[in-house]
């Protein structure tokens, strides 16, 4: 069980009781109201990047390789698709431990996630296979040489 569960809600009420215990009736509608603020702010996060997040392509990606630079361990999944603008492609089974997702850019490199509990786990970043170079092919015969 994630101690953000418990502690979050511990906190919300200690500090309700300190605004009780200080100021009164005032100090609880004062803390009351920050709380609310603070989740306010919080859906307005949430509301504006899944707003952007559902203007693109899923999957989709500018640059893999910038996203996987940016990539940071325990980091959540909500600011991954801030970062990406999209939401990942779904690889993993509905409700399977840990989530995996990728994500796409035009050049066909793909940056694949695992996340734990809505945090990222651990990521791989995959680029296309460069393709050998063909056979040299003779040279020209250079401008004006008559064969």
């Amino acid at each position: 069980m994630n101690l953000r569960n418990i502690l979050v809600p511990l906190g919300a009420v200690a500090l309700i009781g300190f605004g009780f215990s200080a100021y009164g009736w005032a100090g609880v509608a004062a803390v009351v109201g920050g709380l609310v603020m603070w989740a306010l702010l919080h859906f307005t996060r949430l509301v504006n990047v899944m707003k952007k997040a559902a203007k693109r392509p899923i999957g989709y990606v500018g640059s893999a390789v910038m996203l996987n630079a940016k990539l940071k361990p325990r980091m959540p999944l909500l600011n991954v698709i801030a970062l990406t603008r999209s939401l990942g492609e779904r690889l993993s089974a509905e409700g399977a431990e840990p989530e995996v997702y990728r994500w796409r850019d035009p050049g066909d490199s793909h940056v694949t996630t695992e996340f734990e509990g809505g945090r990222l786990l651990r990521w791989q970043l995959q680029r296309p296979p460069v393709p050998s170079e063909p056979d040299a092919a003779p040279p020209l015969p250079a401008p004006g040489a008559e064969s």
